[in-house]
């Protein structure tokens, strides 16, 4: 595990307090907990910005892929 620096605003660092009373965790723990859900949360939506890109065009997919592999 490594440790990083970062400069919160004071109004976030009151925010995040009132969730570490409640839910009586170190304010790492509940940190650790937003990074994860915010990554993947991304990376869902960066599975949706490429489904369907082949949707439109005219080759099928699979015959594309092995005439590219055809290559090697």
């Amino acid at each position: 595990m490594s440790r990083i620096l970062i400069d919160l605003p004071d109004s976030q660092i009151e925010d995040l307090t009132v969730i570490v009373e409640a839910e009586q965790r170190p304010r790492a723990a509940v940190i650790r907990d937003a990074i994860e859900a915010y990554i993947a949360q991304r990376k869902r939506a960066l599975g949706v910005d490429v489904f369907g890109l082949w949707k439109s065009r005219k080759v099928d997919g699979l015959i594309y892929q092995q005439e590219l592999r055809s290559e090697w």
